[in-house]
């Protein structure tokens, strides 16, 4: 790894050739804006992410616009692209992470244009080649199969290839690997580009075994400080011999105990996760992770009986919702979406989606947040008060009064 380079006056159009040369010889594998100018002509914008894919018609970037309320996306030829993106650098965003095969490449630019800019250039000895991917071609694989930890859990034989009923587990894991690579670049937490400052301190709460937790731990490498909670000692006695074995246990750990609750003192996270925790356990976490201080939040939920016994439908849904399945369909939603709307209203970006197909595993539904706003920003204030509103709306409308979550962050769901 080489060390952040010195300020150069010349530094934003260095950045520039480094992008055109990515660009052109195929060699980008991402590239991510951030940190809006004060004057940008679109304040509405808040980053911009790119990466090659390879279409019908050939070489395109994929740039995906994200703005406060909506995400555009946009397919462009390489050279356009490389154009398009100096003007936004030029007029919109003061910060960029490249990244390529071998190298990543971080541009912070001034609001004053008197101070010059900074590029910090970090080089992966010995990293694999990754090319380009896309609608019309498979994606690179970011666990190796043949990883011997994945062999120690009895996921893969000495092939690398899953073992009998193992294979919905094996695609599991790649798929959340997958998506936290994606969710820690939206969240501006790459580990690659912060990897000569501190760790990046994640939690995973209910471990279990720990599949999650170490592909965790492989994608990431020791840029990030990652701690698995499990309630069942046998298991975290098991966790934590497998992470010594594996070359992991300096920046793995497993330690024997329940999902803290509120006002539980809790050490300072980057990134809360806690998959298929149980009922109000998952709003216990997403607690837990609030008071950390994280930045991004991704929890999957189980078994949401919360609010089963609350809900009052609107008349004309009564007739359908006498069906118990239909009942247990709507908890599901109502406390989800809940949820969402409750991580919006303390200035959150959140989502919603299946994470996996329901043929590996049918509790697949994701919700992934990412802090956008300080809650105490006067220029969030308005909007809070809105989304508050807009909350407790949908509350009334299934005559939910209280829910765990809400108590947790102090929000009356009546008022």
């Amino acid at each position: 790894m080489n060390p952040p380079s010195m300020p150069q006056p010349d530094s934003t159009n260095r950045f520039l050739n480094l992008l055109r040369a990515a660009l052109a010889d195929g060699t980008l594998v991402k590239l991510t804006l951030g940190k809006l100018r004060p004057f940008a002509p679109d304040l509405t914008l808040r980053n911009v992410f790119a990466r090659p894919v390879m279409l019908k018609t050939g070489p395109q970037v994929c740039l995906v616009f994200r703005h406060a309320t909506r995400d555009v996306t946009k397919n462009l030829p390489p050279a356009e692209a490389a154009v398009l993106l100096a003007g936004l650098l030029a007029e919109s965003f003061l910060d960029a992470h490249l990244f390529t095969p071998l190298q990543t490449i971080q541009l912070e630019q001034n609001a004053d244009a008197a101070r010059p800019a900074r590029i910090r250039l970090i080089t992966i000895d010995g990293a694999p080649p990754i090319r380009p991917s896309g609608h019309d071609r498979s994606k690179h694989r970011v666990l190796d199969p043949t990883a011997p930890w994945l062999r120690a859990l009895g996921v893969t034989n000495n092939r690398g290839q899953p073992r009998d009923g193992m294979a919905h587990k094996f695609r599991q894991i790649e798929k959340f690997a997958e998506l936290l690579r994606d969710l820690l670049a939206e969240a501006g937490l790459d580990t690659l580009a912060i990897r000569d400052a501190a760790p990046l301190r994640i939690a995973d709460m209910g471990a279990g075994k720990g599949y999650l937790t170490f592909a965790l731990a492989a994608l990431l490498g020791p840029g990030a400080e990652i701690t698995g909670l499990e309630r069942r000692a046998e298991l975290v006695a098991a966790a934590n011999r497998l992470a010594n074995d594996a070359g992991f246990s300096s920046h793995l750990r497993f330690i024997e105990g329940d999902i803290p609750v509120a006002p539980s003192p809790v050490k300072p996270l980057d990134v809360l996760i806690a998959l298929h925790a149980c009922d109000t356990a998952t709003d216990d976490a997403l607690a837990a992770g609030l008071t950390a201080g994280a930045r991004l939040l991704v929890v999957s939920p189980c078994c949401q009986k919360e609010l089963r016994p609350q809900l009052t439908p609107p008349v004309v849904l009564a007739d359908a919702l006498r069906h118990g399945i239909f009942q247990e369909r709507q908890s599901e939603f109502v406390t989800d979406a809940l949820r969402a709307q409750l991580l919006e209203c303390v200035g959150f970006r959140t989502k919603v989606f299946e994470f996996i197909s329901t043929e590996h595993t049918a509790k697949n539904v994701l919700i992934a947040a990412h802090r956008v706003h300080a809650i105490g920003d006067p220029s969030f204030a308005a909007q809070r008060t809105r989304l508050l509103d807009r909350t407790r709306a949908f509350a009334a409308f299934y005559g939910i009064r209280e829910q765990r979550l809400a108590r947790h962050l102090g929000i009356d769901l009546t008022a």
